[in-house]
C-alpha cells in the first residue's frame, strides 16, 4: 500500500513538473496557428504567421545570423573542448583539479559580466565586425561546457585501450582518432548540442559583444516594447519542434547502442 502511494505521488508529481515546464511552450505553439493578432483570443485556425514569417526579411535576416552562429561555434567549441578535455584528463590529480575548477568560471560567471568584459575587450583590441565578435564570444562560452560534457566519458573510459593501441603500432593521432574519440562520442555530441542551444539562446552575452548585427534574441529585445508579433510565435514553434527533434534522434541512437554494446558483450560471455 505505502508503495503504492508512494509511486503515485511520484508520478503526480512528475507529471506536475513537465506541466508546469512545457505548458507555456504548449500554449505559444497552439495561438502561433490563431489567425487573430490578439493572443488571447481564439478566432480559428490559420498558417498565416508561418507565411508572413516566411515574408520577413529581417526575421530571416536575423535567423540567418543565429543559425550560423550556433553551428559554428558549437563545432569550434567542441573541437577545442574535447581537445581540452583530453588534455585536463591526462594531468596529475592536483593540477587536474585546479585547471577543472579555473575551466568552471566562466560557467558560474553571471552572463552580465561576460558580456561586458567581452565589450571591454573587443573595445580594447579594436575588434571590428559584429559578426565576428558574436562568434568568439559564443565560441569562448561554449568551451567549459564541452569540457565538461567529454570529461565523466574520459573517467568512464580506460586508459588501457590507448596504452594497447600504441602498443600495437598506432601513432598517438592515430590512437586517439581511432580509439579514445569514439569510446567518448557520446559526450562530445552531448557537447556539441549543449553548445548549439546554449548560442541559439543566448542573449546577454550577444548583446554586449557585438553591435551591428542582431540575432534572433537581440531582435526579439528589439521589438518587444512595441508587443511580439504572432510570427515570433510561429518561429519560436519551429525552433522548439527542430530541437526537440535533434534530442530525440540522438537520444534514440545511443539508446539504441547502449543496448548493442550490451548484447554484444552478452554474445562474449556466453
Amino acid at each position: 500500500m505505502v508503495k503504492k502511494l508512494w509511486g503515485f505521488f511520484k508520478n503526480t508529481y512528475l507529471a506536475l513538473m513537465l506541466l508546469f515546464l512545457y505548458a507555456p511552450i504548449l500554449v505559444l505553439m497552439v495561438f502561433s496557428f490563431n489567425e487573430s493578432k490578439t493572443m488571447g483570443n481564439w478566432t480559428g485556425f490559420s498558417l498565416k504567421w508561418y507565411q508572413a514569417l516566411l515574408k520577413d526579411g529581417t526575421i530571416m535576416d536575423a535567423l540567418g545570423v543565429t543559425l550560423s552562429v550556433a553551428v559554428i561555434s558549437a563545432v569550434v567549441a567542441t573541437v577545442l573542448g574535447t581537445l581540452a578535455a583530453i588534455g585536463i584528463h591526462s594531468m596529475h590529480k592536483r593540477r587536474r583539479a585546479v585547471v577543472e575548477n579555473i575551466s568552471q568560471l566562466p560557467m558560474v560567471n553571471p552572463d552580465l559580466v561576460t558580456g561586458i568584459s567581452f565589450m571591454m575587450l573587443f573595445a580594447l583590441l579594436g575588434l571590428k565586425g559584429g559578426y565576428v565578435r558574436m562568434l568568439i564570444a559564443h565560441i569562448t562560452f561554449n568551451i567549459p561546457y564541452v569540457i565538461f560534457s567529454v570529461l565523466p566519458k574520459l573517467r568512464q573510459s580506460s586508459n588501457q585501450l590507448y596504452e594497447a593501441a600504441m602498443d600495437l603500432g598506432c601513432t598517438p593521432w592515430t590512437a586517439l582518432r581511432k580509439v579514445v574519440i569514439p569510446d567518448i562520442m557520446p559526450g562530445i555530441v552531448s557537447g556539441f548540442i549543449l553548445s548549439f542551444t546554449l548560442s541559439l539562446d543566448d542573449f546577454v552575452v550577444s548583446w554586449f559583444a557585438t553591435s551591428g548585427i542582431q540575432n534572433l534574441s537581440i531582435y526579439i529585445y528589439s521589438i518587444a516594447r512595441r508587443g511580439i508579433s504572432p510570427k515570433i510565435n510561429a518561429l519560436s514553434a519551429i525552433l522548439f519542434v527542430a530541437v526537440i527533434t535533434l534530442l530525440l534522434i540522438v537520444n534514440l541512437k545511443s539508446i539504441r547502442e547502449e543496448r548493442e554494446a550490451e548484447k554484444q558483450a552478452k554474445k562474449l560471455r556466453a
